[in-house]
């Protein structure tokens, strides 16, 4: 071998030890903060206005990751386009723990297939941490509202085709895709109201502005109680626990209606494994805490646990099923 290739050589090795040194050193930076995470208050996005059913799930996981840390867990809500601005900060935000969402159904699953120029891929954008809980929807009515059941609802509508409005949260949410899959499989024409957010329906609702709504029910139970609004009927397979002589779709004359609304946690793509390790063992004992668990179901939820794998799993199952039904009826969103 002449001089020239020996040193080549040298050269090489000399380049290949240090990007070894560099990439061990760079790895074990990177356990270090993560053993030390988090140093300072995590900003938790809600890509909704207050008042919502994402935004009571976010109360409960913020109060208690901030115990667990012994830092600052700020919920901020960020609404606007059907909860696609929100979820677009935190995909671009800092991938170190410090930015994260709280993700659902209609973010996730529905709004890949609904929007045409969503701009990302909430599956390819975010790390999943864990899912939190998952929660009916309910049709809600204004106490002067005549149908009491969904029976006589749908025979109202089709006795004056195009004149009843039911009122829904944004174009995407699980709410509006409640009323559209209602819309589909009683065979009426309703006109879909879609909101702004949660608490706008609720007021026009509980002002009787609009008679009949889709909603989550963390917003609607004190109302309900009150007698101010009346709950037609869930969405799930079964009776919601706080509401037990409210029916289901099913048992209303609707058989196989189901619209769960799945929730968890999220982080922007490219955050470290052990920040996200940290962060999903977390939240699984917050899903184990029996006071978490009343939390949540007094916010009309049910309590649900994951690792990151099976959320991952959980929002491609929903995402299939969910684009099944913006195909099914056409419905897009520019």
């Amino acid at each position: 071998m002449d001089e020239l290739s020996r040193r080549n050589l040298v050269t090489v090795a000399a380049i290949t030890m240090a990007s070894t040194v560099a990439f061990a050193g760079a790895s074990l930076m990177s356990t270090a903060h993560a053993a030390d995470f988090p140093t300072r208050s995590i900003t938790l996005v809600v890509p909704y206005p207050a008042g919502g059913g994402v935004d009571a799930m976010a109360r409960v996981v913020a109060q208690k990751l901030s115990d667990a840390f012994r830092q600052t867990v700020t919920v901020d809500n960020r609404g606007g386009g059907g909860g696609t601005i929100g979820t677009r900060a935190v995909a671009r935000a800092a991938p170190d723990g410090y930015t994260l969402l709280l993700g659902h159904t209609g973010t996730l699953s529905i709004n890949p297939s609904l929007y045409t120029r969503l701009g990302m891929d909430p599956r390819k954008e975010f790390a999943p941490i864990g899912l939190v809980a998952s929660m009916p929807v309910a049709l809600l009515a204004h106490p002067s509202f005549p149908a009491k059941t969904v029976a006589e609802l749908i025979a109202l509508a089709r006795k004056a085709p195009g004149t009843l409005n039911i009122g829904t949260s944004p174009v995407g949410t699980g709410g509006y895709m409640c009323a559209e899959l209602f819309k589909a499989e009683a065979g009426i024409d309703i006109a879909i109201i879609p909101y702004k957010g949660t608490a706008p329906v609720m007021n026009d609702l509980l002002g009787g502005h609009v008679p009949v709504a889709f909603g989550v029910l963390p917003p609607a139970l004190g109302n309900i109680a009150a007698g101010q609004l009346r709950a037609i009927a869930v969405t799930s397979k079964t009776r919601f626990s706080l509401l037990p002589d409210v029916p289901t779709f099913d048992e209303s004359g609707l058989p196989g209606f189901e619209a769960v609304l799945h929730y968890g946690l999220l982080a922007p793509h490219g955050t470290p494994p052990e920040i996200i390790d940290i962060l999903s063992a977390e939240l699984r004992k917050l899903g184990n805490d029996p006071e978490a668990q009343k939390r949540i179901r007094l916010e009309g939820g049910d309590p649900l646990s994951s690792t990151p794998a099976e959320y991952a799993d959980d929002i491609d199952r929903e995402e299939k099923k969910w684009s099944k039904l913006v195909h099914q009826l056409g419905l897009k969103v520019e």
